[in-house]
Order: structure tokens, then sequence, then C-alpha cells
């Protein structure tokens, strides 16, 4: 039996209740890891340091807002086909993927290092959501997720050349 949204919240759609549920679900599971993301490059923003502090520390407040830009899309994107999304700190941590990184100091070229790391991973996840999609014809998420995925290449791809060839010094 499918787990139907309450009539209150429920969005007119010509999806398929089996599409709403599953698309709704992997978007949920996207968005926990976009959250997760935008607080470790903040994280990894504010707590910056060294001699390319200033070069670091403007890369990843420029991600930061790419990432914290795809958050409103995904949830409202739920809603549109009739689904649901996230409610709290707590529905976050329980859905994502991505890691969370509480050490008191992090060097910075690992900072990088596990962004890039953490960005190939949210692009894996979003090619999965991709299928998800093209499984039930919801062209529209789909649409959106390619333009995320290109951005998170972009994001990825200079994370690489950032820290490729650089010792740890």
């Amino acid at each position: 039996m499918l787990k139907s949204t309450r009539p209150e919240l429920q969005s007119p759609t010509d999806l398929k209740a089996e599409a709403t549920r599953d698309i709704s679900a992997a978007l949920g599971g996207l968005l926990a890891d976009v959250f997760a993301l935008y607080v470790k490059t903040k994280n990894f923003h504010w707590h910056m340091s060294g001699s390319h502090f200033r070069d670091y520390h403007l890369l990843l407040d420029e991600q930061s807002d790419q990432i914290f830009a795809m958050t409103d899309p995904i949830a409202e994107r739920a809603r549109k086909i009739g689904g649901t999304t996230i409610r709290s700190i707590g529905h976050i941590a329980r859905q994502q993927r991505i890691l969370d990184n509480d050490a008191d100091y992090v060097d910075p070229q690992d900072m990088l290092a596990e962004l890039l790391s953490d960005n190939l991973q949210l692009t894996r996840e979003m090619r999965q959501v991709h299928n998800v999609c093209d499984e039930y014809g919801d062209v529209a998420t789909a649409s959106l997720l390619e333009n995320w995925l290109d951005e998170t290449e972009r994001r990825s791809w200079f994370l690489y050349e950032t820290v490729r060839g650089r010792s740890n010094a």
C-alpha cells in the first residue's frame, strides 16, 4: 500500500501515486545530502586557514551559495508533484548520505579533497534520482537535475584542479 500525502498537502499532478512516492523520496534524500554538503562547505569556508586563505575562502563561499540555491527548488519540486519533503534538521540527519565533518581542525588541502569527494558523491546521487525520474517520465525534475549535475561537475572540477599536484604545505 502506498503512503499518501495528507489531503491538505496534495498537489495536482498527472504522475501516478508510485511516481510521486518514489520521486519525492529520492528528492528528499537528495535534499538532505545538499543540506549536508552546504553546511560542510560553509564549515570549511569559516575554518579555512593558511597561505591560500583568500582564494579558498572565496571559492568555498561561491560554492556554498550555489549549493544552497538548489535547496528550495528541490523541495518545491517534491511538493509540485504531490509529495512532501524534509521537515527538520533531524529529518536531514536521518536521510543524509554525505558525512559530516566535526573535526576541530582540518588541513586546507584535506578540506578541498573531502569536498571534491562529496561533490562526486552528490553527482552519483543525482544520477540515481535522474534514473528514477526517467523511469516515470518526469522530464521536469530530470531537467532540473541535469542543470544541477552540470553545476556539481563544475564544482568538482574546480576542487580537483585546486588540489591536484599540491602538497599539504
